[in-house]
């Protein structure tokens, strides 16, 4: 799929990227790379928190399984901050376990995407078009 026809009209976009496995994390720095994006790495839920209290993003990549605190905790514990705070951060849940029932379940979570692994450029493209069209529109 040619992406770059289309980057150049798009927002480089700021990215957290919760995953633990390196390999996966070095595929989606690449993939935003490729995408004009740029990202920052975390390895586990409690990482996402510590750096979203510290920096701002315009959207989270989530892994559902990862040590210390999963992506569906961390998912629960950012949405109550924001309760509390104000504000929404996009977060798109990524999983490689896929079940009937996932996206709704993650969107009943507060999630407002959804990925299967292994993610591919273009679904991940589409995605973060879908997640972040209100707020480009607005």
């Amino acid at each position: 799929m040619n992406t770059t026809s289309a980057a150049p009209a798009r927002k480089a976009l700021k990215v957290l990227v919760a995953e633990d496995n390196t390999i996966n994390q070095r595929l989606v720095i690449a993939m935003l790379t490729t995408l004009g994006h740029t990202g920052v790495v975390v390895g586990d839920g409690e990482k996402a928190l510590k750096c979203l209290s510290k920096l701002t993003f315009d959207v989270v990549l989530m892994d559902v399984m990862m040590p210390n605190m999963d992506g569906l905790q961390a998912l629960a514990a950012i949405r109550a901050q924001e309760q509390v705070r104000g504000g929404h951060v996009p977060i798109i849940m990524v999983t490689a376990h896929t079940e009937p029932g996932d996206k709704a379940r993650f969107t009943q979570a507060g999630a407002d995407g959804y990925a299967a692994k292994p993610l591919q450029i273009g679904h991940l493209c589409a995605e973060l078009d879908r997640v972040l069209a209100p707020t480009c529109a607005a």
